[in-house]
């Protein structure tokens, strides 16, 4: 029967600073202060107790969450109060009716001119309308309401 050896597996440990030997007494880690000390370390922006860097420069104008603020904050600017402006659509736009045909909000959506969301609708007086059609609830412009009274329509 052979007999067989058991070796010790090598067990590398890491090196052990600061107790003497070749590296000396401080073994790289520089003569006293905080950063000298055991287990030592300075949070990122730390500046001994100082005001961090970011705090020096002045605050920007802007959105704040103070209270009564009502400032609208920049990203949400395109978000502001868009919904609640009508739909605007110019006279041009009308040739679609047939003559005396109502036009009113409803009637508006039903042909698609404006979108079914819309609360409400102006008329601007962009282009020429050639039929006569009566407006009713919708807001017609000063320029809208010449050109649909001149082509026999009526705004009410």
């Amino acid at each position: 029967m052979q007999r067989q050896t058991i070796k010790s597996a090598s067990r590398s440990t890491g090196k052990r600073v600061g107790r003497g030997g070749k590296r000396g007494t401080t073994s790289g880690g520089g003569t006293k202060g905080q950063k000298g000390r055991a287990g030592a370390s300075v949070r990122p922006g730390f500046r001994g107790g100082d005001n961090r860097i970011w705090q020096l420069f002045p605050k920007q104008r802007g959105a704040t969450k103070k209270h009564g603020s009502k400032r609208v904050h920049r990203k949400h600017r395109r978000y502001q109060v868009i919904a609640d402006k009508p739909a605007v659509i110019n006279v041009a736009a009308l040739n679609v009716f047939a003559k005396g045909d109502s036009v009113t909000l409803a009637t508006l959506k039903e042909r698609r001119l404006v979108s079914g969301s819309a609360k409400a609708a102006k008329i601007l007086g962009t282009g020429e309308v050639k039929v006569g059609v009566t407006v009713e609830g919708v807001d017609v412009s000063t320029s809208a309401r010449e050109k649909i009274t001149a082509a026999g329509g009526t705004v009410a």
